[in-house]
């Protein structure tokens, strides 16, 4: 049972994030503990009276998180921790850059509507068929310098328009629940150590072959299907990668 804590509906952080961190404290602390089920999303936009859309993509960032996983037809669990693996997190953009003092943006580079070539096919396991992918690159600076550079792709759906101003700043789980008729159920994010392209200097304003954490995400649908993959690039000097051994406890 989610506790019954305030959503500041004035506040300039997203409804949904502000979900999504009331839960993850929640698991955290042991209050939703392991096999525990979440309320419906139809439950949750009553308690705090917000649209179940908006509860979808909380939940999107939770299986993202690997705090909760979904189940087609019986609900959404809380996750076991997994202590027999290293469970790692690059810090928070915003967190980092507020603990820094400094101002945070995000710049969209470039967003269009894009056809599968023969590595995207492979990657979302489609055939030759027609279908479109939604294609954009987002770079996130402090203080006008950039720090880390990320590039998206997800399956691209006609009846559900996406505006300019939605792909600044994105969650690929937020993006794939809200935009599309998928529903993410698992992710996968592989972490590499590894050094930056002439590409991804130039982005960054960095020079060629500069240490990076390059994080590749894969966002999988109810019958194991990517329907969301992105690759980020965080620059070696300015982020930290912590880990830790199953739901951290906060003092």
């Amino acid at each position: 049972m989610i506790q019954a804590e305030k959503i500041d509906k004035s506040s300039v952080i997203p409804i949904y994030y502000q979900l999504f961190k009331l839960i993850e404290e929640q698991i955290r602390k042991g209050d939703l503990k392991p096999g525990e089920s979440l309320p419906t999303e139809h439950e949750i936009s009553l308690r705090f009276e917000i649209s179940r859309m908006t509860v979808r993509r909380a939940i999107a960032e939770l299986v993202s998180a690997g705090m909760v996983y979904a189940q087609q037809g019986r609900g959404t669990f809380v996750a076991t921790p997994k202590l027999d693996n290293i469970v790692f997190e690059l810090n928070d953009f915003n967190q980092e850059i507020k603990e820094r003092g400094l101002n945070c943006k995000s710049t969209l580079l470039e967003a269009k509507i894009i056809r599968a070539d023969k590595e995207l096919r492979e990657k979302f396991q489609v055939g030759e068929e027609s279908k479109r992918f939604l294609y954009f690159r987002t770079v996130f600076s402090a203080e006008d310098e950039r720090l880390s550079y990320e590039v998206k792709y997800t399956i691209y759906s006609k009846s559900r328009p996406i505006l300019e101003s939605e792909l600044k700043d994105p969650s690929l789980p937020g993006l794939i629940a809200t935009h599309t008729e998928y529903v993410p159920m698992s992710a996968k994010k592989v972490l590499q150590v590894s050094v930056c392209t002439e590409e991804e200097a130039a982005i960054l304003g960095i020079a060629p072959n500069s240490p990076v954490f390059l994080v590749e995400q894969t966002i999988y649908d109810p019958d194991l299907k990517p329907v969301g993959w992105s690759k980020a690039v965080y620059r070696g000097d300015r982020y930290k990668l912590t880990s830790y051994d199953g739901w951290y406890k906060k003092d």
